[in-house]
């Protein structure tokens, strides 16, 4: 199915315009990473990346790497399954929404572990995200190599010591464009641009995305998706299935 760098080479160039920081979740992860010096594994454009400790990024999609713009981190082109860096070299080893794109998992989880005191994964469990109301629209994402197994809770408890895992709701108002941001804003779902920046539709054919597209829109127009799920407009926050794990190796 190809690397995580060959796949973000190929959908990543809209990314910046949909894929932002949003400050709630920032806030969360950043309370999880702690102080010290930071490494982000499967960096992408630099999002959520502490702005106030010594970070290094290791990102292996060429396109990603063009996204990130000067006052981001230093950055490395290189795999989560192989990291060039020595031992216990940093305080925190994080990892963003991506383990589910790594091409071996496993290796990745123990490569952090490996150079870090402290790993931080945010992530999203597979019974939660895929009960989600847009994936009735886009059943086929189901299907996805990305989406019919991804690491989980107890895959990270197999690998690392975990100490905590916790909840993080998606806001109504969520300014990131990942899979579930658009929970209570059906109509984002149509637009390209932020289907070019979400991977569980990027990568779909062009077909199954059209032919989703069209099904969501039919909904919109008729009705239909109000009658079903009219009530999470008014909802404050989103149980996305998305959580930040924190395990240590230190000694």
């Amino acid at each position: 199915m190809g690397t995580a760098g060959d796949r973000y080479d190929e959908i990543g160039c809209s990314y910046s315009r949909t894929r932002r920081e949003d400050p709630r979740i920032a806030a969360a992860i950043l309370a999880a990473v702690g102080p010290g010096w930071t490494l982000n594994v499967g960096a992408g454009s630099g999002n959520y990346e502490p702005r106030d400790r010594p970070v290094v990024a290791v990102e292996p999609s060429a396109e990603m790497l063009r996204h990130r713009t000067r006052e981001r981190a230093p950055a490395v082109r290189s795999i989560a399954e192989s990291l060039p860096f020595a031992d216990k070299t940093f305080d925190t080893s994080l990892a963003v929404l991506t383990i589910h794109h790594w091409t071996d998992p496993a290796a990745g989880l123990r490569e952090m572990a490996r150079v870090s005191d402290r790993q931080v994964v945010f992530f999203f469990e597979q019974h939660v995200t895929h009960s989600f109301w847009a994936l009735d629209y886009f059943p086929s994402a189901r299907s996805l190599p990305t989406e019919t197994a991804p690491p989980g809770e107890q895959f990270l408890r197999e690998l690392l010591d975990v100490i905590d895992v916790t909840p993080v709701p998606v806001p109504r108002d969520c300014v990131d464009g990942f899979g579930v941001a658009f929970w209570a804003r059906p109509e984002a779902y149509l637009e390209p641009d932020v289907q070019a920046g979400m991977s569980w539709l990027a990568m779909l054919s062009d077909q199954d995305r059209q032919d989703g597209t069209s099904r969501l829109r039919t909904s919109l127009e008729s009705g239909d998706w109000d009658h079903q799920y009219g009530r999470l407009r008014e909802q404050d926050a989103f149980d996305g299935g998305y959580r930040i794990a924190v395990a240590t190796t230190a000694t």
